[in-house]
Formats: C-alpha cells, structure tokens, sequence
C-alpha cells in the first residue's frame, strides 16, 4: 500500500481513523494502569530513572505548549504554513511525550503530593481538570491533525471543520498541558512528595507530574 493510498483513504475517512487511533491511544494508556500482561512488557525503573523521565516529559511538554502557541498566533495571522508546521511538530512532541509516559507509568511507580492541605486541594484540581482534558483532547486533536495532513489549504477552509475543530482542539490541549506543567512543578520543586514503586502498587494515581 502506496503513501498516496494511505493518504487518500483518510482523506475519505478521517472520522473513523480518528476513533481507530483514540481506541489504540486510550487502550495503550489504560493497559500500564490496568492490564498485568502490559505492564510486563516495561522494565521496572529505578527511581534516578523515574525522576529521568518526570523532567524529560514535563520539558517535552513545555516545548510544546511553546510549539502550540506559536500556531494558534500564526494561524491567526495567516501564515498558514508556519501553522502547520508548528502544529505538525506539536503532534510530533506528543509521540515523544508517549514513548516516556507509557514505561514511566508501566514501571516507574508513583509519586504522591506532600504539603498544605490548601495546596494540596489546589493540586488535586489542577491535576483532575489536567486529566480530564487530556482524555477528551485526543478525539478533537487527533481530527483537527488528520484533516491537516490530509486536505489542502482550500479544501480546509471550505471543505471541512478543520477551524473550528483545530479551535476547540488547540484550546483544550494548551490547557490541559500548562496545568500539567504546573503540577509538575508543584509536586517536585515547590513542595515534597512520597514514592511508592511500581511492585506496590496496582493503580499510580497521578502519574502525569
């Protein structure tokens, strides 16, 4: 099967490639959380590594809430190909974000928040909208990207939702990412936290931070 081929069949039907991708991304997810057999495919990480990869996945994300912003003010500019380019990139960092996270959760324990009780209800909120967003971003995201790789710039603006999707899209994921962020940083560099390794538990609770 030739790339143009690839290409044209989710041209055609990006809606159902939207929900094949969401059910893999969602099922890969859920697997280190739930599923034994997964979780046995990572290797237990030591904590040097889980710390490791808590900072590479919160700078990752970092990058791409600048890659995101800088899309939203191209597009809104009209510089069409900027966008692109910096939403294509974007998706890209979501690639790497994943390759981290999963063995990060699969074997790497968790991380449990330690100070104020005000704090820790602020941290809590922070990271429940942060989750929430996240599970109801890829839908949207996942859309708004597929018909970008697949139409072109005219057929986007007449022939589909790819603006007001990419809108609704951008918005949610920018969010979700920056309170992600902040959590990250209230949780290993404003104030303490406990670990309990992966062998001690069946469910991590905030793995994100």
């Amino acid at each position: 099967m030739s790339v143009a081929s690839v290409r044209a069949g989710a041209k055609e039907r990006p809606g159902a490639l939207t929900l094949l991708l969401s059910v893999v991304g969602y099922a890969a997810v859920l697997g280190v959380f739930l599923v034994p057999q997964f979780q046995a495919l990572f290797p237990e990480l030591s904590r040097a590594t889980v710390d490791i990869l808590t900072h590479a996945i919160a700078a990752v994300n970092t990058v791409t809430i600048v890659t995101l912003s800088l899309g939203i003010y191209w597009i809104r500019r009209g510089e069409v190909k900027k966008h692109a380019a910096a939403m294509t990139t974007s998706f890209a960092l979501i690639i790497v974000f994943l390759g981290m996270y999963l063995p990060r959760v699969a074997g790497g324990g968790t991380k449990y928040f330690v100070g104020p009780d005000l704090a820790n209800i602020i941290y809590l909120i922070m990271l429940a909208i942060h989750i929430a967003l996240s599970v109801l971003a890829v839908p949207v995201v996942l859309y708004a990207v597929i018909l970008g790789l697949t139409h072109s710039e005219r057929e986007l603006r007449h022939e589909t939702r790819h603006a007001t999707v990419g809108r609704i899209a951008a918005a949610s994921w920018l969010l979700s990412l920056v309170l992600g962020v902040i959590a990250y940083l209230l949780l290993n560099h404003v104030y303490d936290s406990t670990f309990e390794a992966a062998a001690a538990t069946l469910l991590p609770v905030f793995p994100f931070a």
